[in-house]
């Protein structure tokens, strides 16, 4: 066949990961092994029932048609009061953009202030799309680490030193994944005067908004940095919809004008009847509350579980579906940590270098299971971590 692009042959690269952990745990799980997921961040239960009933609703009603390419004006309307929520800063409707969940949102906003050849700055650890979102934009880009001993908060002198005359963004995700770190106010605004100073666009990514351990701390709120910061949004995690697909992107009044173009030639909008579900779970704020607090109490309760643990120590985990683990004083490849984990006590978890540099030494525990099912998962972490210490002494 004619060759392919390649831009789209480089998105993501070839070569393993600690995905591998993931995909082989599932495996094994669907084959009837007595294995415990803790690897992937998927809520373990349905979406509430109201948001259900909505959309059951609206495909009764003959509501299959094309809608708007940026959103149904009351979606969007819907999108904007939440996102004054999020921000604390008056969000007009011609500010969002809806898309088909928060990776759209995000494609979006690096399609919109980025051209190929041009630079970003990424700070780590990564949700594990962002480098390859960069790629598909045909822009390059340099990670910046946040350090475990720092409690992952990014320092601002070293993204500025990582910049280059041809960077346009910082990309930042606070509360984070796969850490659970909330960025400081101190933090944000060290990187707020960074990005005015230099002119840039600052992403923010802030699915995790409503699972943060204290105040969530919006960049766009800080002085100057309305007219630059794009925010990516998503109902998966806040509203528990991961599989209906719908987040939006606020970002100024003139660049959603232009992104609602790149709509125009790649989604062309979104379901109807999955819009107007949407609508009723973000005017009802169906099921936040208590996701909300079902993930503060398991995040409790896993810390909880963790004290006293000899060698393993709790980093970031304010936030957001996990809990992060240095094991590297027990393991210092947290890679063969997990692949042993899941052989010895069949508990399956992600190897932090899966995220990037600055997680190296570390496992990301997902909190997507019930109460007993996370104590049986750590009593089983903790059997591990003593045997492993005294066979590796």
């Amino acid at each position: 066949m004619p060759k392919p692009s390649a831009r789209i042959s480089g998105i993501v690269p070839s070569g393993k990961d600690g995905w591998e952990v993931h995909f082989a745990a599932m495996t094994r799980k669907q084959a009837g092994e007595d294995i415990i997921m803790l690897s992937v961040g998927d809520h373990d239960f349905d979406t509430p029932s109201e948001t259900v009933e909505a959309c059951v609703d609206a495909v009764r009603a003959g509501y299959h048609h094309y809608t708007q390419l940026p959103g149904l004006p009351r979606l969007r309307a819907a999108m904007a009061r939440i996102s004054t929520r999020c921000s604390g800063v008056d969000t007009a409707l011609s500010e969002i953009i809806a898309t088909p969940g928060g990776q759209a949102a995000l494609y979006a906003a690096v399609q919109a202030t980025h051209d190929p050849g041009d630079h970003a700055v990424v700070v780590a650890p990564y949700y594990a799309t962002y480098p390859g979102t960069f790629r598909a934009a045909g822009a390059g880009y340099t990670v910046v680490e946040a350090h475990a001993s720092d409690g992952f908060q990014p320092r601002a002198q070293e993204i500025e030193t990582a910049l280059k005359p041809n960077t346009r963004s910082i990309l930042i995700n606070t509360p984070n994944n796969p850490t659970g770190a909330v960025y400081s106010r101190k933090c944000l605004e060290d990187i707020a005067e960074l990005c005015i100073r230099r002119d840039l666009w600052l992403l923010s990514d802030e699915v995790y908004w409503t699972l943060g351990g204290g105040e969530h701390v919006s960049p766009r709120a800080l002085p100057g940095m309305a007219e630059r910061t794009l925010i990516i949004n998503s109902m998966s995690k806040s509203h528990g919809m991961t599989g209906w697909r719908i987040g939006w992107l606020t970002a100024p009044a003139d660049l959603v004008s232009l992104v609602i173009n790149l709509n125009l030639v790649t989604t062309y909008g979104l379901t109807d009847f999955v819009s107007r579900a949407a609508i009723e779970a973000l005017e009802n704020d169906f099921g936040v509350e208590w996701i909300a607090t079902t993930y503060a109490g398991r995040r409790s309760l896993f810390v909880d579980q963790m004290r006293g643990l000899n060698n393993v120590t709790v980093r970031g985990s304010e936030g957001g579906m996990y809990v992060m683990l240095d094991v590297s004083a027990i393991e210092p490849d947290c890679e063969k940590f997990a692949w042993d984990l899941l052989e010895a006590e069949k508990v399956a978890v992600m190897p932090g270098k899966s995220f990037g540099d600055a997680a190296a030494g570390h496992i990301r525990i997902s909190l997507c299971q019930p109460d007993d099912v996370l104590r049986e998962a750590a009593g089983r972490l903790r059997r591990f971590a003593n045997s492993y210490e005294r066979s590796a002494a």
